[in-house]
């Protein structure tokens, strides 16, 4: 059980399962050590968590610049700057817009979300070609 915990933390902390080195060396430590480590990874993860925020931010913050900067070459709304910035790409389904909001690296944000089902109401879908 604690085994399926660390390599959780472990995961989440650096993006990869522990590898059998690390687990040979786990075995090896004394209660103390595996604490000191489970904390390393405890601290790895928050910091993690936070530059993940922070880049969220400012991708958030970009996209609105972006918008921003349409609605000044001539959109005149939110709405027609969102439709033409989507103008150059192809829709086929929800998750072709699900997919274009996370190439702005903001799905998983609440405004993200809210972007996501504005823009679902905008796009036009195409049909899909098969070939």
């Amino acid at each position: 059980m604690y085994g399926d915990i660390i390599s959780d933390l472990h995961k989440d902390a650096r993006g990869y399962r522990p590898s059998q080195y690390f687990w040979e060396g786990w075995k090896e430590l004394s209660d103390e050590g595996q604490k000191e480590i489970f904390d390393m990874l405890a601290e790895e993860l928050q910091i993690r968590e936070q530059d993940e925020r922070e880049m969220e931010q400012r991708a958030i913050e970009n996209f609105e610049a972006r918008i921003a900067d349409v609605i000044k070459l001539g959109a005149g709304n939110r709405q027609t700057a969102l439709r033409w910035i989507t103008s150059q790409e192809k829709f086929y389904h929800s998750q072709s817009v699900e997919h274009f909001v996370w190439e702005q690296g903001i799905l998983f944000t609440d405004y993200g979300k809210k972007l996501l089902n504005e823009l679902l109401e905008i796009v036009e879908y195409e049909e899909m070609e098969w070939v």
